[in-house]
């Protein structure tokens, strides 16, 4: 009877179980998530030109359209364009869009139709030389690498990616590559950090890979320019978090987006978690911390100047810059292992946020459930057994 017993409490626990993940996963899961069409095109309406390549990846929704517009002509830039119709076409003026002097090369019609806009530009390499282990950039800064002036292998394209890398004319070896992924739904990539992608973002991955550094104890930045028209990325919010289930030890996630328009869900961002990695397929222990400085202003014409994309879409930009660094005081430097790789999501509306996964809901259900529910079934057992026993008892008569 008592082994009866304890089959039974095994039985009902593994249904409870059973049922609390279910019950997580129907209430948090979001059911069908918002998708989007992608048709990708590579240096629309012309042949490859001289020098890189452009890409066009089209996403249409159900009333509006995303324009993703990758450049390897000048520095890598990444231009995001928001249309409110699903028949909004880009329009290369090829003549004029290979003149680095003239504007208007690239256009995105109706032109009435664009609601936003905003470009990522890839400008410079930093590498310095942090002699005293304390990650701060003193004196010892080398000769940056100015982008615009790699050269540029043929973008590589596979289904919805699109790869891009490039050597300095200094590099005896190694290059530093650039990934874009345009996404149709919701999702994450597997590799850390894991960030979380929306139908309304792309993902850049951003690797040095085997570049010969110029001291033992090299340390890298890269400098990033938002460049964009009425709502300008010029703050970074950075965000908390207790869940670090998809990018372990990292509780935090950096924003760079527009101080007037952060709340609206009509703007863009560039978010991304502060962690590198010095290897392809990293452990744990090959995750680095990166900084971010504060955005400043910078020359407009100076963005125009370093990208073929820039000049041919914008007349009179707004430009706001920063620097990524990676690596604090104590971490290994670049030469450790000759690899660093960094991810970042451009995109627009609200940026994504994590949650907690339907199995980690469904074991915090369990974990909070099971006692109350115990304590409850104890009650009943102690009442029933009380009552039980009071029906049994027999008095005797008393003479």
């Amino acid at each position: 009877m008592a082994a009866m017993k304890k089959q039974s409490c095994r039985v009902s626990s593994l249904i409870f179980l059973f049922s609390a993940f279910s019950l997580s996963e129907s209430l948090f899961s979001g059911g069908e998530t918002f998708k989007r069409k992608v048709t990708v095109e590579l240096n629309p309406g012309g042949e490859a030109p001289p020098g890189g390549d452009l890409l066009h990846a089209r996403a249409v929704g159900d009333n509006d359209t995303l324009h993703f517009l990758f450049c390897s002509l000048g520095a890598p830039t990444l231009l995001l364009v928001h249309t409110n119709t699903t028949s909004s076409t880009v329009k290369v003026n090829w003549t004029q869009f290979l003149n680095p002097n003239i504007s208007g090369g690239l256009k995105v019609e109706p032109e009435s139709s664009v609601l936003y806009s905003n470009s990522v530009v890839f400008s410079r390499l930093l590498e310095y030389n942090d002699v005293n282990d304390t990650a701060e950039v003193t004196s010892d800064l080398f000769p940056p690498y100015e982008l615009q002036d790699f050269t540029w292998s043929r973008l590589n394209l596979s289904d919805f990616t699109a790869r891009l890398c490039g050597v300095a004319e200094t590099f005896t070896n190694g290059s530093l590559c650039l990934q874009l992924s345009v996404f149709e739904s919701e999702g994450r990539d597997q590799p850390w950090p894991s960030l979380l992608h929306t139908a309304n973002s792309s993902q850049l991955g951003v690797w040095l890979d085997g570049v010969l550094p110029r001291a033992t104890r090299s340390r890298f930045l890269l400098e990033l320019r938002a460049v964009g028209g009425a709502y300008p990325l010029n703050t970074v919010e950075v965000h908390r978090s207790i869940d670090d289930e998809y990018t372990p030890s990292i509780f935090q996630v950096s924003q760079w987006v527009s101080a007037v328009n952060s709340s609206s869900d009509v703007g863009g961002f560039v978010q991304w978690k502060p962690v590198a990695y010095r290897r392809s397929a990293p452990a744990l222990e090959d995750a680095t911390p990166c900084r971010h400085s504060e955005p400043q202003q910078r020359s407009g014409e100076a963005a125009a100047s370093s990208s073929r994309l820039i000049r041919a879409f914008y007349t009179q930009p707004e430009t706001f810059g920063l620097n990524v660094s990676f690596g604090l005081a104590g971490e290994p430097f670049y030469n450790s292992t000759r690899f660093l790789s960094w991810t970042v999501l451009v995109g627009v509306g609200s940026p994504p946020v994590d949650s907690f996964s339907p199995l980690v809901l469904a074991i915090m259900a369990v974990g909070l459930g099971t006692p109350m529910i115990l304590l409850l079934l104890g009650g009943v057992c102690v009442c029933v057994r009380k009552r039980a026993a009071a029906s049994s008892t027999v008095y005797e008569p008393i003479n």
